[in-house]
């Protein structure tokens, strides 16, 4: 028996002829005629284990284990031996320092000498007859698996799609999987007036290009239509609907990192983590100068990492208290408002951080917006009208409409009742 967080699974260990060992992670009776809930996932360890953006594996494997606690009746079958389409670990790496040099998933494969994808499914068949399941709906975007189960013999009586919310790093490997290995579409619909879980945000994202001095940033917003972020005593919740809210969860696990400012874990106490879409939780960042954060905000919990920019300046205590607790404490200098921006940016490029979303609050969006640090800006409309309240941009102290922020490549949808726009800024 094996507890999980998506539930206690009964284990099977298989060996096959070949020496691999294949784990069967059982869910409830396989007793009864009725097709069985599976997934036949290929070993993974730069994902499964070590949390990779550069494929969905990771994220599928906990998709599927939590939609089969969800059934009360399934298997996830782990195939050991399929690492990297089949090529093993070695070569994996190899490829990817192919695909460093612009190949996609499928040619860098192919310059190496290797097969695409050299994975066999027959004794995955076998494992499932010897467990006494002859009928499956399979959890799969790929085709493949579901002929190589019809051909040992399993009946696959329905494909049950696992989309994932695509991240900046692995956009193009889900695109080419698609495209060249016929699967379904991973990363989720296009955003349509009704998305689905999850939503493809690569046209809100914009083009990611990191600089070399700071990442890709993303600063991302909801307002009422008479451009309030919150009310005159601070509550905000929820200008935007659920539809919406999803959209910005599938730009949180689309980016490395996503950032807000002290104030805002004061007043809304964001988890900021990945809940309504299938995706990875990015790298959570707090800006503070003196740590003026209560150290039992959600922010702080191990649902994800968490980096704290503060200033030489901060109370000693609580920088040891959070380090304590894993949480990354960096000093950088002040700035004008408070701890400054663009050493804090070049902090987390160094750090690897190459996509990053700004999600407030005020203070912090008109910080980021004057000194010219955002490539992208998205903003969520709503139906709602308040009057006084928080301004999402303060004064930026422009004094003619012409030295205005001039934004350009805008895109626009329905989402629910708001209206959701990006453009980028010029």
């Amino acid at each position: 028996m094996i507890p999980t967080p998506y539930g206690e699974f009964q284990t099977r260990v298989f060996e096959t002829a070949a020496g691999d060992v294949y784990l069967a992670m059982i869910r409830g009776s396989l007793d009864g005629d009725g097709p069985v809930l599976t997934r036949l996932h290929s070993e993974c360890l730069t994902s499964d284990a070590l949390g990779s953006l550069r494929c969905d594996c990771g994220v599928q494997l906990r998709t599927a284990l939590r939609a089969v606690t969800v059934e009360g009746r399934g298997i996830v079958l782990y195939l050991t031996g399929q690492e990297g389409r089949g090529i093993g670990l070695v070569n994996k790496l190899r490829a990817y320092m192919e695909q460093d040099r612009g190949a996609d998933t499928v040619d860098a494969n192919l310059r190496l000498g290797l097969p695409a994808d050299s994975r066999d499914y027959t004794d995955a068949g076998a494992v499932l007859m010897a467990l006494g399941v002859h009928s499956v709906r399979l959890l799969s975007n790929n085709p493949r698996k579901v002929d190589g189960l019809r051909r040992a013999g399993v009946r696959v009586d329905e494909v049950v799609p696992l989309p994932t919310a695509a991240h900046v790093r692995n956009a193009g490997y889900l695109r080419t999987k698609a495209v060249r290995l016929g699967h379904v579409r991973p990363n989720g619909s296009e955003l349509t007036p009704q998305p689905a879980t999850p939503v493809d945000v690569a046209n809100l994202l914009g083009q990611v290009r990191p600089r070399p001095d700071r990442p890709y940033v993303l600063l991302k917003y909801a307002q009422t239509l008479d451009g309030r972020i919150a009310t005159s005593s601070g509550d905000s919740k929820w200008i935007s609907g659920e539809s919406e809210r999803r959209v910005s969860h599938g730009l949180r696990a689309a980016c490395d990192a996503v950032l807000v400012g002290a104030g805002t874990v004061r007043q809304d106490d964001p988890q900021l983590t990945v809940r309504m879409v299938p995706g990875a939780t990015p790298m959570r960042v707090v800006l503070t100068t003196r740590l003026g954060v209560p150290p039992t905000a959600k922010v702080f919990s191990d649902d994800g990492p968490t980096t704290v920019f503060t200033t030489a300046d901060a109370d000693s205590r609580r920088r040891a208290a959070l380090r304590a607790a894993g949480v990354a404490v960096h000093d950088v200098a002040a700035g004008p408002g408070g701890v400054d921006l663009a050493a804090a940016l070049a902090d987390l490029r160094h750090a690897g951080v190459r996509s990053l979303m700004v999600e407030g609050g005020a203070g912090v969006i008109t910080s980021m917006l004057a000194a010219g640090l955002v490539d992208r800006l998205v903003v969520s409309v709503s139906p709602v009208i308040i009057g006084a309240g928080v301004e999402a941009v303060r004064d930026l102290g422009v004094g003619r409409i012409t030295d205005g922020l001039r934004l350009s490549n805008r895109s626009a949808y329905l989402i629910g009742d708001d209206v959701l726009l990006s453009w980028d800024l010029d």
